[in-house]
């Protein structure tokens, strides 16, 4: 691995953006995956269903938002998150090998990262303006997973895999196999496949346990971080089971198909609260506290 990493950023640069090498690689394998599940869904009969589950609209909305995350996310790591990022590999504390020894460690490491990542990203609100955009679809398919946001690089997501730099292991390891862990996402985000065996259920992020995940029910809500593992959800109580239908969407559903519309509603709500008369440490509250925190000065008459 590390050769071919060599041999890339010296003929491309030292500041590559893995993670969107990978992904846009895997973009003809996504699409073969999404014709397949269709193919499976429509079988199963129900036109209505059917119809509603795969919308051309919002599959094209997702498609849209997708494609424009992943344009944005390269545009901001050539201009900044790129040199930032090997700023802190300069000032690393250690350098750790890549081997068959260090690698299912290292992976582990970057999914632990990434429950972090994502759990932040439902209960601070400043994360949580770029990553209510995955959220805000009400039916659930593959092309779900491409539902990202353009804010992602602003707000701060490779910040939380920073501590892994830090200790040693290379941005690139890091992140491609967290590519890895979002090429598996991506196929997780469906219904066609129903529960898999308890092991696997127990283990892993199943398409049943990110299911529920995405699910605005009551017994849902802010549960199954995980990416490809589940095991830290089951460590730190933020598990749940899918038992009754998920109802797929956002408490505050925004119903829209316009990109910037989807991209920047919560980002801009958010600074609208900001902006709102009252004390200043309650006011800038709204930019970490959890997205339904309410000001006590904003409900008074």
């Amino acid at each position: 691995m590390m050769d071919l990493i060599a041999w890339m950023e010296t003929t491309f640069g030292s500041h590559i953006e893995w993670k969107q090498v990978v992904l846009i690689g895997m973009t003809p394998l996504f699409l073969i995956g999404f014709a397949i599940e269709w193919q499976v869904m429509r079988k199963r009969g129900g036109h209505e269903q059917f119809r509603q589950q795969f919308y051309w609209k919002d599959i094209l909305t997702n498609l849209t938002l997708g494609s424009s995350y992943q344009l944005f996310e390269l545009a901001v790591h050539v201009l900044f998150v790129g040199a930032a990022i090997f700023w802190f590999w300069h000032h690393r504390f250690f350098t750790i090998p890549i081997n068959g020894w260090t690698l299912l460690p290292i992976f582990v490491g970057v999914e632990f990262c990434y429950y972090w990542f994502h759990r932040s990203s439902h209960r601070v609100r400043w994360f949580w303006t770029a990553h209510v955009v995955h959220h805000s679809g009400e039916h659930m398919n593959m092309t779900t997973a491409m539902r990202q946001s353009m804010l992602y690089p602003i707000t701060g997501w490779w910040l939380f895999f920073m501590p892994l730099v830090l200790l040693g292991v290379h941005p690139a390891v890091v992140f491609i196999l967290y590519a890895c862990d979002l090429v598996y996402q991506f196929f997780i985000h469906t219904e066609s496949v129903g529960k898999l065996h308890p092991m696997l259920e127990y283990l892993f992020d199943t398409p049943s346990n990110h299911r529920a995940h995405h699910g605005r029910n009551d017994c849902y809500i802010d549960k199954n971080y995980g990416g490809v593992l589940i095991i830290f959800d089951r460590l730190f109580g933020t598990y749940a089971e899918e038992q009754e239908a998920v109802d797929y969407g956002i408490r505050r559903q925004v119903y829209s198909h316009n990109p910037l519309t989807l991209n920047f509603h919560e980002f801009i709500a958010m600074w609208h609260d900001v902006a709102q008369p009252g004390n200043l440490k309650q006011r800038l509250k709204h930019l970490w506290a959890p997205p339904e925190y309410e000001r006590g000065d904003m409900r008074q008459p």
